[in-house]
């Protein structure tokens, strides 16, 4: 007659199994965390061995001390553009020009009109109309894009194109996002 003895209701044999089973699956995740100690070990030692090791905190150091001047310059160069830009802004920056024949026996097309405007639209025309007799010069001023003065058809065609810079230069802009160059 053999003597079964029982633990928690479960036959002895069964929990010596169910222990024995447990501790297998124990020792081979134990060695396999210990592989993953070992690889994470050796790279840390190869990391900090050596001169990189001992300079790797100057290294960092220098890194943020390069940062905060490039942070530094950012803001100079933030605050240089909004004046360059304030100044610009006042400045003839769009330009339109129309060269034509003012009179049917005249040739070579060498009167123009010519609009200078600032970024609101405002500046002035100046037109040169050439006759056989001379060269006679006249300035009408534009606010926001509207003059006081009647315009010829060639002003009004050249304040539409010193008008329509901006569009033109955005066109440009987004053709050139599709440029790439090649730095060795």
């Amino acid at each position: 007659m053999q003597l079964t003895t029982m633990v928690f209701g479960i036959n002895l044999e069964i929990v010596i199994i169910i222990f024995f089973v447990l501790i297998i699956i124990l020792g081979v995740v134990l060695i396999f965390t210990i592989r993953q100690l070992m690889s994470v070990t050796r790279k840390y030692y190869v990391v900090m061995s050596g001169k990189k090791g001992m300079d790797l905190e100057s290294i960092i150091l220098t890194r943020f001390n390069e940062m905060d001047k490039v942070k530094a310059n950012a803001k100079k160069v933030t605050k240089e553009h909004r004046t360059f830009k304030a100044h610009l802004d006042s400045c003839y920056n769009k330009l339109g020009m129309v060269k034509y024949n003012a009179f049917p026996d005249m040739a070579g097309e060498q009167s123009f009109s010519l609009a200078l405007l600032n970024e609101d639209n405002s500046g002035a025309i100046l037109s040169a109309i050439h006759t056989r007799d001379g060269c006679y010069t006249y300035l009408k001023e534009i606010i926001k894009g509207e003059s006081y003065i009647v315009l010829s058809e060639e002003e009004r065609e050249a304040l539409k194109k010193a008008e329509t810079v901006d569009d033109m230069v955005k066109g440009m802009i987004e053709n050139a996002d599709d440029i790439t160059f090649d730095i060795d």
